[in-house]
């Protein structure tokens, strides 16, 4: 217990915030702001066609999940950013459809070739900025604490597939991806997941061999940041202390191999 409690000091005195369990909630009543629906400006807006080959890749390389799905899920990216009542829609030039959001901001979206003909865009009652969009690739049956690697894997393939990576400049994720982004020979991918709560320690687990990621793959290696990093561009900046990195290009651990969280609160 004292080592996250001290965990949970150095994320708020280095943020300069209170990056503890309340990341894990919604802001404060008086922090929150009132988002109208029909005049929402600069909203939330990716790309249909983009995303649509993200659920293509998926689909190719069913073989290394099998029996996962993809879904995709929103993320706040500020403080002041509300997650309940968001609306969403495809909309084309001709056309709007509605997308279906979960309770745990997480949605799917059907092929539709009009869609694509008219190169729609999905967007939210969110403006630009404000939230965080991320690929979610779940195998069934799982404990609540645990993924399987190789789905997470795909998820950064298919994260960069459908340009929902934390930059959104095309031509970066391109050279992203023949760069193996994705896949390093050695060491942490740069594309770093987030944990449904808050963390303390994340432990690979394959076939009896098991090793905690070290310090510097959590909290987005906030360990060795600057006495204040500045997040407030980065999709962490307000789930920091959910943040973590895998060595997705370490093939000594397999795809089926168990990612286990131990997360702050520990009755979770």
């Amino acid at each position: 217990m004292q080592c996250k409690l001290s965990l949970l000091l150095l994320l708020a005195l280095v943020s300069g915030q209170s990056y503890g369990l309340q990341l894990a909630s919604q802001p404060s009543a008086a922090k929150q702001t009132t988002v109208t629906i029909s005049t929402t400006r600069n909203p939330v807006d990716k790309s249909y066609r983009d995303m649509v080959a993200g659920m293509k890749l998926f689909e190719a390389k069913q073989h290394l999940h099998p029996g996962a799905t993809l879904r995709f899920k929103l993320l706040p990216r500020q403080y002041e950013t509300k997650m309940d009542g968001i609306s969403m829609k495809i909309v084309g030039d001709s056309f709007s459809i509605p997308v279906t959001l979960a309770d745990d901001q997480t949605f799917t979206i059907p092929i539709n070739q009009k869609a694509l003909d008219e190169d729609a865009s999905v967007n939210t009652n969110r403006a630009a900025g404000s939230m965080t969009w991320r690929v979610e690739i779940r195998t069934p049956n799982l404990p609540r604490n645990t993924r399987r690697l190789g789905d997470l894997r795909m998820e950064c393939e298919v994260g960069l597939e459908a340009n929902l990576t934390s930059s959104e400049n095309k031509v970066l994720n391109t050279l992203r991806k023949n760069a193996n982004w994705c896949s390093p020979t050695t060491g942490r991918s740069g594309y770093f997941f987030f944990a449904d709560i808050p963390i303390f320690n994340v432990t690979l687990n394959h076939n009896g061999r098991r090793e905690s990621l070290p310090v510097n793959y959590l909290y987005s290696d906030l360990s060795s940041a600057a006495a204040k990093p500045d997040f407030s561009d980065k999709d962490c900046a307000v789930l920091l202390d959910r943040t973590y990195f895998l060595p997705l290009g370490d093939k000594s651990w397999p795809d089926d191999t168990l990612v286990e969280f131990e997360y702050m609160e520990s009755d979770q």
